[in-house]
């Protein structure tokens, strides 16, 4: 199937990216989220992300207003009926997914494809709930997508060849990598990354190092980018969280219990970067650790 318009549902930090990387592409992009606030601030960031690579030389001035040009916005879901392949990016919660998808199912074009960017929900469970099982992927991009070059593809059991091969033409398109993962909580890189940062959280809670020396350690001495309570801020304490809780529900092992600690964050809503504090305290010009 030849993909042209692409529908986003929901303008956060991932919908954003996930916009930015479409519409560099030369795909027309249908972004609504329920506010038009989070609209107004996912198109700012997607400017001020695309001017970064400007200035990077990594694209031009042209390319930049030919991208923004191709991106449109609504508050209303039924609008990306027409549209040829639908990404879900709302929130890491299974019961508003399916919300979201059982309001658009009757404005959708019969080919239209439907994906979820879940990053530990099940994808066979989510396409079930649809009237097209077989058109349903998993197409889960990591954060932030205009960076990082991976896109994981989960096939659904009853997802077809046709819709694999589709999906996997437009993630080189995006000029991105496709990694196929098979449908078991957390997928690939979330069944290995959530545990580690668990593990970190653990180490802080039983005070075997401080917020500081944990993520110096990962960075310096396994060479990690970012430390693994940094990265769990980055990526937002909730959504840790939620894929433990994930992996833990879905494998019954107890090497998938979260810790306590970060459960007692998210009860006090220190979430990470996108609430000011979580491992670190972001009030100031420097983040400081918590602990």
């Amino acid at each position: 199937m030849d993909i042209r318009t692409v529908g986003i549902v929901g303008a956060g930090q991932m919908g954003n990216g996930i916009a930015h990387v479409f519409a560099l592409a030369g795909y027309d992009v249908l972004l609504t989220d329920i506010s038009e606030d989070s609209l107004q601030k996912a198109l700012a960031t997607i400017d001020k992300n695309l001017e970064r690579q400007v200035s990077r030389g990594k694209i031009s001035a042209e390319e930049k207003a030919a991208a923004q040009a191709r991106i449109r916005t609504t508050l209303k879901l039924a609008d990306l009926g027409p549209t040829d392949l639908v990404i879900e990016a709302a929130t890491e919660r299974e019961t508003v997914k399916q919300a979201i998808f059982e309001d658009l199912l009757p404005h959708l074009k019969p080919t239209t494809i439907l994906t979820s960017n879940t990053s530990s929900i099940s994808i066979t469970r989510l396409a079930s709930r649809t009237d097209r099982p077989e058109k349903f992927m998993g197409f889960h991009f990591m954060n932030p997508v205009p960076v990082m070059q991976l896109v994981e593809l989960i096939r659904g059991i009853a997802t077809d060849q046709d819709t694999w091969v589709t999906l996997h033409e437009v993630v080189k398109k995006l000029g991105k990598t496709a990694a196929s993962a098979e449908d078991f909580p957390a997928f690939i890189v979330n069944r290995i990354l959530m545990p580690m940062i668990n593990e970190a959280v653990y180490t802080l809670y039983e005070g075997v190092g401080s917020v500081k020396s944990i993520d110096e350690s990962l960075k310096l001495g396994a060479n990690h980018p970012m430390g693994p309570l940094e990265l769990a801020d980055f990526i937002g304490l909730d959504t840790c969280l939620a894929i433990m809780n994930v992996l833990h529900e879905g494998l019954a092992d107890t090497k998938y219990r979260p810790c306590p600690l970060l459960t007692k964050y998210v009860e006090a809503g220190w979430l990470g970067r996108k609430t000011q504090r979580g491992f670190y305290d972001y009030r100031g010009e420097t983040p400081v650790p918590t602990r």
